[in-house]
Formats: structure tokens, C-alpha cells, sequence
């Protein structure tokens, strides 16, 4: 896939989505096959450092093979943190629609999960990274996909997990399909952590979409994240809606103004590997991960990044510590949010 017709893929499907495309014959699947995917548990500190030591979890992959003949085109679709949502259908049936087959991770159910948006500690962040490249390895050698042409998708925590599965350093740990992603797509993901080596990513295209006013997770850690790449001389666009919260594409959520009380995000985190597997809250120099995490609102354990940030808040004086081992729609033009947030309308695309 050539980077011309992967910026063209996407620049369709964002167009179907902004003009509020309606169901048709060709969004149907020809086939929908579900697949099991052989994964792995484990802590953000042994994905980092390459131990493949950890707890064997099957989860499950729903694969919809387009219309057509031979080997087509694939998106995989990585969800956030409420797991499968509403969001992800309308993807499917609009790219399924173009022709090209996709296939949804559901990372959640086969670990006992709905959702770990008030629980990020529930499951360490990078361990989508690991289902992804699991699933990569089924995707990549099916009869009716052509290995050279597949894509990621993800969105919010799973927008995060396809941003840094670009990552050359990742690749070589994690990556043992023997198969290369020919483009990234990230939506409104956490760029709250600065990983060793993280300007090294794959030579593909790399875009990101996210919302100005977003702040569940803010943009401004992607523009800095994403400036260091062009640095780098990396093809990485930052594509920035001045009226889209968080979770934009969800049709659902369509007009509505909604505060996601509870949920918890690293917005006031910045987090830094120091060394191989070391995270390092950068204002407060906290290493390791928090027990019993304060935050500005209220009690509660955080994720692996919300270790070192306390959950919603930065880590208050006195916090213990144990260091540790292991953490649109097609259809409508929404926009939304989580946290604090909110969702409206008023949705354009530049």
C-alpha cells in the first residue's frame, strides 16, 4: 500500500463519516469469521524490558472479509477503554463499504473486562500493543488479506496502543508475525509518555486525529510528541478539530454534553522511561508505581501512567510507593467526550 493510497483511505472514510453516509448493500461483510487470539498479560515493566513471562489470556477477533475477490486490503481496530463501543460499527460498515476487510480486537472480555475507564490499573496500557501484533500475525496470513496492505487503527487507549506499536523498539520485542503495518491511525490518544527511543518508528505514514478541546486527553502532548517526529524527518500528520472532545466519532453520543465522573486520565502527567522499563512522573521524579493513589477529586488506584500520576491528579506529598514489576461516525457529525468532559456538535473537518 503506497503512502498516496493509504492518506486516501482515510481521507474517504472521514469524509463518509462528515457527510452521514446511509447503510448500503456494500457494507455488508461476505463473510464474518471470530477468531481467538493467543495473548499475553503482563506489566508495563516486562513489555518494556522484552520478558515474555506472564499469564496466557485468550482473547477474541471479530474478522469481516469485504465484497470482492482474492486478497484485500485490511484495517485492524484496536477500542479504548470501555472496550468494543458504538464507535467502532460505523467504521466497519464504512470500510467494508470501500472494499476493504477489518478486524476488531476485543482485548476486554476474554481478560473478565467490560471497561477500565475508572480502573486503568484493571490492565497495564501496553498490553493492547501486544493483542495488536497477536492479531496482526492471524491478519497478515489469511488466505483473503494481502500482507502488504494492512493498517491500525485505535482510539483513546487503544488510539495510544496504535500510535506506539510504531515504535521499531516494540516491533523488534513483540512484533513475531513477520508482517509490517503499512499506516498508523491514531484518534485522540494519550501522548503523556515519553518512551526510549520513540522517535524510531516504522517508515510508514503515521496520522493522528484530535480534538482542541479534548480534555480527557490533551492534545498539546501529541503536538510536542508529534513535532519531535518530523524532527526525525518521520511521515507523521497531526490532524486537529477545533471543536471535537474526546471520542468524537461516536454516533451515540451525537449533541450531547456529558461529564464522565470517575473516569480516570493522566492530564496533568508528564512520564518519562528513564531507563529500560523504568517510568518517571517528570515533574515530581516518583519512580515505580502508586499504592492507594490520591487524586485532586477523590481516592483511587490508578493505571500504570495513573501510578505515577495519581489518577486524575499529580501525586500528592506523601503517596507510597512500591516500586514495581509490573500496568466519527459515519452517520453523524459528533463530537464527545469523557472526564470532565464533554460531548457537542458542531463538527467540521478541515
Amino acid at each position: 500500500m503506497t503512502r498516496r493510497a493509504f492518506s486516501a483511505i482515510v481521507a474517504l472514510a472521514l469524509s463518509a463519516c462528515a457527510a452521514g453516509a446511509q447503510t448500503s448493500v456494500k457494507e455488508i461483510a461476505a463473510r464474518v469469521e471470530l477468531h481467538p487470539i493467543q495473548s499475553l498479560t503482563i506489566p508495563d515493566k516486562q513489555f518494556l524490558t522484552g520478558d515474555p513471562r506472564g499469564r496466557e489470556v485468550t482473547i477474541a477477533g471479530e474478522f469481516r472479509i469485504a465484497q470482492g475477490t482474492g486478497r484485500l486490503p485490511a484495517v485492524i481496530l484496536m477500542h479504548g477503554s470501555s472496550g468494543v463501543g458504538a464507535n467502532i460499527e460505523p467504521w466497519v460498515h464504512r470500510f467494508n463499504a470501500m472494499g476493504i476487510s477489518t478486524f476488531v480486537i476485543d482485548g476486554f472480555t476474554g481478560r473478565g473486562l467490560t471497561t477500565v475507564g475508572t480502573n486503568q490499573a484493571l490492565l497495564g496500557r501496553l498490553n493492547l500493543i501486544v493483542d495488536i501484533y497477536r492479531a496482526l500475525d492471524i491478519v497478515a496470513h489469511h488466505s483473503r488479506v494481502d500482507p502488504d496492505r494492512i493498517a491500525l487503527m485505535g482510539f483513546s487507549r487503544g488510539g495510544q496502543a496504535a500510535l506506539y506499536a510504531s515504535l521499531e523498539r516494540f516491533h523488534k520485542m513483540w512484533n513475531k508475525s513477520g508482517a509490517r503495518f503499512a499506516g498508523y491511525v491514531a484518534f485522540y490518544p494519550d501522548c503523556a509518555t515519553t518512551y526510549l527511543e520513540d522517535e524510531n518508528v516504522a517508515d510508514r505514514p503515521i496520522r493522528i486525529f484530535h480534538g482542541v478541546p479534548d480534555d480527557y486527553n490533551p492534545i498539546v502532548t501529541c503536538r510536542g510528541y508529534v513535532e519531535r517526529l518530523r524532527k526525525s524527518g518521520r511521515d507523521v500528520v497531526l490532524t486537529e478539530y477545533p471543536n471535537a472532545q474526546h471520542a468524537f466519532d461516536s454516533p451515540l453520543l451525537a449533541g450531547q454534553m456529558i461529564a464522565a465522573a470517575n473516569s480516570q486520565t493522566v492530564r496533568n502527567c508528564r512520564i518519562r522511561e528513564a531507563e529500560p522499563g523504568l517510568l518517571v512522573n517528570t515533574a515530581t521524579q516518583v519512580q515505580g508505581r502508586v499504592r492507594r493513589a490520591r487524586s485532586a477529586r477523590r481516592g483511587r488506584r490508578g493505571s500504570d501512567a495513573g501510578r505515577l500520576c495519581g489518577g486524575v491528579g499529580s501525586i500528592p506529598a506523601g503517596t507510597q510507593i512500591e516500586l514495581s514489576t509490573g500496568g466519527r461516525s459515519f452517520g453523524s457529525r459528533s463530537l464527545s467526550k469523557r472526564r470532565g468532559e464533554r460531548r457537542g456538535r458542531d463538527f467540521s473537518l478541515p
